[in-house]
């Protein structure tokens, strides 16, 4: 169970990484799972022969968007809950970047670090993150991005 921090905590921790989530395991099956519901058959995330026959990589891979789809995941796991939320949304991204294609059989997880956290309204607050998402066993990640998001409640009062 996390430990709720107010706004001031978390806002003292910029520059500092606040999260890192347990590993999310990228089988086939939720490759296969993922290219249905994307429309994205592509044979380098379906087809295991040919994408060991054809493809650089020895192997099928996850898509780059199926990696990027599980940073929700991760932050719920990884990042601390602020006293007085209500709500937050995805404002989006100010870079994202594939920096290592995962193997299917591999597992990743996010690891957070608060860039950036603004006072946007009286009970509003922007947030940045730079996340990296990590495979398991290798030293260059999956990704690399600049992560927004906005929040809402009474935790400008809460800190």
């Amino acid at each position: 169970m996390k430990t709720p921090i107010t706004m001031s905590e978390l806002q003292s921790r910029t520059g500092a990484e606040v999260g890192l989530s347990r590993w999310f395991e990228l089988d086939q099956s939720r490759i296969d799972r993922f290219a249905e519901v994307s429309e994205d058959a592509y044979f380098i995330h379906t087809d295991p022969e040919r994408a060991k026959a054809e493809a650089p990589f020895g192997g099928t891979i996850a898509h780059g968007f199926l990696t990027l789809s599980l940073l929700s995941a991760m932050s719920y796991d990884a990042l601390p809950e602020v006293v007085g939320k209500r709500m937050q949304v995805n404002y989006g991204f100010d870079r994202i970047r594939f920096v290592a294609p995962v193997p299917a059989g591999s597992a990743v997880r996010g690891r957070f670090l608060l860039s950036k956290c603004e006072r946007t309204g009286p009970e509003e607050a922007t947030l940045t993150y730079s996340v990296t998402v990590e495979i398991e066993n290798s030293e260059r990640p999956a990704l690399a991005a600049s992560w927004i998001a906005r929040i809402w409640g009474n935790f400008w009062t809460a800190s």
